[in-house]
């Protein structure tokens, strides 16, 4: 990403999960990161045996708001686009952020909603919340990213469902070409 950034090509980097890919995101100067609230929640409910996470505590929540956080922190132009959500709580406490992807679904619900929602991530947030400027080499940012149960988990199964996925693709496509 970082080449093709280099090269006028803007990227957009998916199946992020963990604050390393968010700061070797930034460091690389990517245009656009899309973080996974809900694979995180959902993860995170797996793990703990719950039915629902309160939204104080929601994991991906807090994920994407300390990365906007600590983007606008540092002066990172990287955007955040907050994906994956399961509730409508979610898109509330993330109001602020750069960009959000919600579905249909969701956006009827928060049209249902009385009052105008205001911004949760705020500058002044960021700055409140200031963490010391990170820089990962290789070493370090697998370490961090491998401490990281969660995402080194999602990281590695979202790369092997994308490249079924591709497999099919590619099977379908020469079946197409064969006349099948």
């Amino acid at each position: 990403a970082e080449q093709l950034e280099r090269e006028g090509i803007r990227c957009n980097l998916t199946l992020l999960f963990g604050f390393a890919q968010a700061v070797a995101c930034a460091e690389a100067k990517v245009t656009l990161i899309s973080p996974f609230v809900g694979r995180i929640y959902d993860w995170w409910k797996k793990e703990r045996g719950v039915a629902d996470i309160p939204i104080e505590e929601d994991p991906g929540v807090a994920s994407v708001a300390r990365i906007w956080c600590y983007y606008k922190a540092h002066g990172y132009r990287t955007e955040v686009m907050g994906a994956s959500f399961r509730k409508v709580e979610q898109i509330v406490q993330l109001c602020g952020c750069d960009l959000l992807t919600i579905s249909p679904e969701l956006i009827d619900q928060l049209r249902a909603r009385a009052g105008a929602i205001a911004p949760r991530l705020t500058p002044a947030l960021a700055q409140a919340r200031i963490e010391a400027s990170v820089h990962l080499d290789e070493a370090s940012w697998r370490w961090q990213h491998n401490d990281d149960p969660m995402a080194e988990f999602k990281l590695s199964e979202g790369i092997r469902l994308f490249d079924r996925d591709a497999r099919r693709l590619e099977d379908f496509a020469r079946a197409r070409l064969a006349g099948g």
